[in-house]
């Protein structure tokens, strides 16, 4: 018992001692680039910090504009300020309050895809799955389809066959068929799936 909680104070020590770095993007003290997004004005952040948490940004990075300072600025437009703020908050801090993680999980999933970020895609893929209802089934499928993520594409289809009456004949259905046929055709086939396997476990 003595053990475990020492080592509960020691881990307590560290995330005091690593809040230096999260004070430091919220103050904006001696930073050295600029990160814009695709609305609002650009955020300042850490070269050094971004280096090391994504192999995508150390690349962009040690691009020679950057290096010589002759740029200062580097553009994200996929986010939206609020999305990019969220993201630059992870990459200091390794978490985010539970209102931004709810709200941006997504975006931040496809940004983790995109930006080599394992920590953030394992976040994002623990909030998705916590949240996941008839609501918001149809983003995660989405989402989980772009990021090639298939445990979460999974359980995101079997919550919209489930749901399947209340899900297809919203309006946010028929945004979601325009932009995404392939996964329309998919939810077909799961439903004639699960109905045939109903009809089976009845004869």
């Amino acid at each position: 018992m003595n053990k475990m909680m020492e080592m509960e104070e020691q881990m307590k020590e560290k995330l005091c001692f690593l809040e230096g770095f999260v004070s430091a993007f919220r103050d904006g003290a001696h930073t050295d680039i600029f990160l814009k997004a695709g609305n609002g004005p650009p955020i300042p952040s850490h070269k050094s910090l971004l280096a090391t948490k994504s192999e995508i940004f150390k690349t962009m990075l040690e691009c020679e504009d950057i290096k010589s300072g002759s740029m200062d600025t580097v553009t994200l437009p996929e986010l939206t300020h609020a999305e990019l703020r969220s993201l630059l908050e992870f990459l200091y801090a390794g978490s985010l309050p539970n209102p931004d993680a709810d709200a941006h999980a997504g975006p931040l999933m496809l940004a983790s895809d995109k930006y080599c970020v394992p920590f953030l895609r394992k976040f994002c893929e623990r909030r998705m799955l916590g949240s996941l209802g008839p609501s918001n089934a149809l983003d995660v499928l989405e989402v989980s389809d772009a990021c090639s993520n298939h445990g979460l594409r999974e359980r995101a289809m079997e919550v919209v066959v489930k749901h399947i009456e209340e899900i297809v004949f919203s309006d946010k259905y028929e945004a979601f068929a325009l932009k995404n046929a392939h996964l329309c055709v998919d939810v077909a086939r799961a439903l004639v799936v699960q109905l045939k396997a109903r009809k089976d476990g009845q004869t």
